[in-house]
């Protein structure tokens, strides 16, 4: 069976109502037919529930890479918020679940290790890449990725995260008559962050400029806001450094050591009733919405479609900051959108106390309407450990 315990805590934000209750026929975030650049699945079934998932594009290039793989007794999601281009994200939605399940098939178990081991190794296999295109294509050295992987197997939540993306749980708090709540599962690696700016000095006390205030935004080295990542490899390796002929990644000293940490921070949760769903997305949803607002949408909301609501919701906010209309900015093109917003990506798993007999194992990718089986089925009989 499905067995369902865990410990909760968290606080609630204040939100307006109108930005989260119900919709009703007129509300701008219920009519979003016109927008060529979102994509989404209403609704679909998973192992212990069902979910939702959404992506609009902002840049020329999407850049946001994403899926969702089903199985009989487990669900993986995964974030991918790529910059520099859609190489590394691309390349992360490629082989990280692979690798995930070969893993997996070689200890004998789905862990928390199985999942930082994947993460790994296709860090590795993507700055392979690196070394082998760099010759021809140097920017490749430049292209980097955020990396959020969630795995749900029996009652027991895993997650390993590079980046700025977020998982946050929604849950009832039965202390306050039953209000939704969110707990923030991640942490995020980002330099506006005070303990990521003292984490940065302490791994390099000997540079005093390893993170300055730049067009009002704290940057590693001036250039990059998150503090690990998939790719930047010239970040990362001295053999990587790019030359003056490309000013925004030069760097006028050497590094003696990697500027980015390796390695992704790791999680794992177990669940219980009370947990309603998780949000798996990336930091275009964050930036406009906070962690409350989003779970009391998706609380007082139907379920189906629920992640383009957020998606919306966030296109309306972005919207408002940047003193434009709502309708307005569905009418701007891709590459011009990015002015306003990012890529956005939103998954949203409702874990109900059920186990879903009937489903199939499907591997679903962001903006991809076909659909594969997914290699999930040849974890039958495999159990969950630490």
């Amino acid at each position: 069976m499905f067995s369902w315990v865990g410990k909760l805590a968290s606080a609630a934000l204040w939100l307006p109502l109108s930005l989260y209750a119900r919709m009703n026929k007129d509300d701008p975030l219920d009519n979003d037919d016109n927008d060529p650049l979102i994509w989404s699945k209403d609704l679909e079934k998973h192992a212990f529930g069902e979910f939702s998932f959404a992506v609009v594009q902002a840049n020329e290039v999407i850049e946001d890479h994403s899926q969702v793989e089903t199985g009989q007794n487990a669900t993986f999601v995964g974030v991918y918020d790529g910059h520099g281009g859609p190489e590394a994200s691309r390349y992360i939605c490629d082989h990280l679940f692979s690798h995930l399940i070969r893993i997996i098939h070689e200890q004998g178990l789905i862990s928390l290790q199985a999942l930082k081991t994947a993460v790994s190794a296709t860090e590795d296999g993507f700055l392979t890449l690196v070394r082998r295109s760099c010759g021809i294509k140097p920017l490749m050295a430049a292209v980097g990725s955020c990396c959020l992987a969630g795995l749900i197997s029996d009652n027991t939540l895993y997650v390993a995260n590079m980046g700025d993306s977020r998982a946050v749980i929604g849950k009832l708090n039965k202390r306050k008559s039953n209000k939704i709540v969110a707990e923030q599962i991640t942490e995020d690696h980002n330099a506006c962050m005070d303990e990521i700016r003292q984490e940065l000095a302490h791994d390099h006390p000997d540079d005093p400029h390893i993170v300055v205030m730049k067009q009002g935004v704290w940057r590693i080295k001036g250039i990059i806001q998150v503090s690990r990542s998939i790719g930047d490899a010239y970040l990362k390796k001295p053999e990587f450094a790019l030359d003056p002929s490309y000013p925004r990644f030069h760097l006028r000293e050497p590094i003696r050591r990697p500027v980015l940490r390796n390695g992704p921070s790791l999680y794992t949760r177990e669940l219980k009733p009370d947990d309603k769903f998780i949000v798996f997305a990336s930091d275009g949803l964050w930036e406009h919405i906070t962690n409350q607002q989003v779970v009391e949408i998706v609380h007082n909301n139907p379920r189906s479609g629920i992640a383009r609501r957020l998606v919306n919701s966030a296109i309306n906010e972005a919207a408002r900051k940047a003193k434009r209309r709502y309708d307005e900015v569905k009418r701007m093109g891709k590459g011009f959108r990015r002015a306003v917003h990012d890529d956005i990506t939103v998954a949203v798993v409702f874990i109900d106390q059920c186990i879903n007999t009937d489903i199939d194992e499907v591997s679903m990718h962001g903006f991809t309407n076909s659909t594969t089986k997914s290699v999930f089925s040849t974890l039958q009989g495999l159990k969950s450990g630490a």
